[in-house]
């Protein structure tokens, strides 16, 4: 119901309605009730409403959009791999790169793993004052940060030539793969360390210097990597060097809010809270979930399409599947954005405005996942071409066919990515859970496989839309059943 208009008498200057009624009206889109209790103050009151709304509409717009900047500019550091690699490496260059991203998902997962879990308890603590709580969920998340890191160097030194196997690299692609996989593992402290600082310093209200180090650090990785490949001929290992100087970059910048007097991330003496722990990193599950479910993927349709299309299969994929790095990065994007505001709110117990900031975030996740796809359906064949820099006709024909099949799911894959957020935002880790698990493994693995042996390529670009729709069905379910019960 859309906001009606009120008719004054203009001999008079009064509205026309009785004096003691109660007019209540909820503006659409927004959720926020307000009476007017005393005609002669309608304007002013209704002005101060208004004001309000928009006040609290401003808020998540500058959040989502400085989250959305920021996490944005973090996939670009593998789009910026999988533009200069093309250029100057060509087919087996891009099939290395693809070859090696999971591995770049796992990182990534662990660090959001930590990141959103240790970030979104800390919101909610931080929403009752509790500082000495904050401050022992910050050093927790810190301490365990540290300890994943010391996992992947030593799997970065020890293990690369077997992992680079094992993702299916061969003869021809598999020391450029082992090069990548090496290098990206021995910056994995960096790149943890600067993901879970990320969630804290924008939970700390602080969502600008977030942003400011994310495109800092992308900008660099940018410039970095035709430094690296091009004028200094490094080739693929002046892809990953860039890659994993750019969160160091960042993680200079974010130390910057340390100086700033609002900080109220400290780290209090004590011993590790195995407990705390534990329940840290079940509020992260879904989101480590969600990026090993890339992980997944890309291994499963790597090894499928390796027995379709050969190298030139994978390398077209691997056009496909960096796009969807970065379209599903926005969909985090605003996701990430939206999380301190509804768990700040729901620390205070303002659930009036918990209700408006998750329906701000689906609209928007849903308006961008439209508009996405029709952009990319639109634009499939000079996006394929860019990544193309030999010409080769078949790698374009496949991609160009992969874009406009693969992103039918987006609509369905931005809903379940704020299903997935709200659920963890409000300390309900186990929805989200299994949300999470349905889309990455459960799901997935058999109708892609299922898919493929039934229609060949076509079926394998499918099996991500039609994984997504299931879950989103699920997960529709589990909002309404979960609205009940508030």
């Amino acid at each position: 119901m859309g906001l009606q208009v009120l008719h004054f008498d203009c001999r008079t200057d009064i509205i026309q309605t009785e004096v003691q009624t109660v007019l209540c009206r909820r503006v659409e889109g927004i959720g926020v009730l307000f009476s007017i209790v005393r005609p002669q103050k309608m304007e002013k009151r209704a002005f101060f409403i208004l004001e309000e709304i928009m006040g609290a509409y401003r808020i998540f717009l500058r959040y989502i959009t400085l989250s959305v900047l920021g996490t944005l500019g973090v996939s670009c550091y593998i789009l910026a791999d999988t533009f200069f690699i093309a250029e100057g490496l060509g087919p087996d260059g891009l099939t290395a790169l693809n070859l090696a991203i999971p591995a770049y998902n796992f990182i990534f997962g662990t660090a959001i793993l930590l990141g959103m879990g240790g970030a979104t308890r800390f919101s909610i603590v931080r929403g009752t004052g509790d500082r000495q709580a904050g401050e022992k969920i910050f050093r927790c998340t810190l301490c365990m940060a540290g300890a994943a890191s010391v996992f992947f160097m030593l799997l970065g030194l020890c293990a690369s030539v077997p992992l680079a196997r094992l993702l299916g690299a061969d003869g021809t692609v598999l020391e450029m793969t082992a090069t990548y996989l090496q290098v990206l593992l021995l910056f994995a402290p960096a790149f943890i360390l600067n993901n879970v600082l990320l969630c804290f310093v924008r939970c700390d209200g602080s969502p600008q210097m977030a942003m400011l180090g994310m495109l800092l650090g992308s900008l660099a990785n940018i410039v970095l990597d035709y430094i690296l490949i091009f004028p200094l001929d490094l080739g693929i290992l002046g892809a990953v060097l860039a890659t994993g100087i750019s969160p160091v970059i960042s993680l200079m910048i974010l130390s910057l809010h340390w100086r700033s007097s609002a900080c109220t991330l400290r780290m209090c003496r004590g011993a590790f809270d195995f407990k705390l722990s534990r329940y840290l990193l079940s509020l992260g599950l879904p989101s480590l979930v969600d990026q090993l479910a890339g992980a997944v993927v890309m291994i499963a349709f790597n090894l499928l399409i390796l027995r379709l299309e050969g190298n030139i299969g994978v390398a077209a994929y691997g056009v496909v599947a960096n796009l969807a790095i970065v379209i599903t990065s926005l969909f985090t994007g605003v996701a990430q954005g939206v999380q301190p505001l509804i768990s700040e709110h729901f620390g205070r117990r303002e659930m009036e405005e918990v209700w408006q900031m998750r329906r701000y975030g689906f609209r928007t996740v849903l308006v961008l996942a439209a508009v996405l796809y029709g952009a990319t359906a639109l634009l499939a064949h000079p996006i394929a071409a860019a990544f193309n820099g030999t010409g080769n006709e078949a790698l374009q024909a496949i991609a160009v066919r992969g874009l406009r099949l693969y992103f039918l799911a987006n609509l369905f894959m931005a809903f379940n990515i704020m299903v997935g957020m709200w659920f963890t935002s409000v300390e309900q880790p186990r929805p989200a859970q299994i949300l999470s698990l349905l889309r990455g493994c459960i799901l997935i693995l058999p109708i892609a496989f299922g898919l493929a042996h039934l229609w060949g390529m076509t079926g394998v670009w499918l099996a991500l839309p039609v994984t997504e729709a299931l879950a989103a069905l699920l997960g529709w379910w589990m909002l309404a059943k979960g609205d009940k019960l508030c």
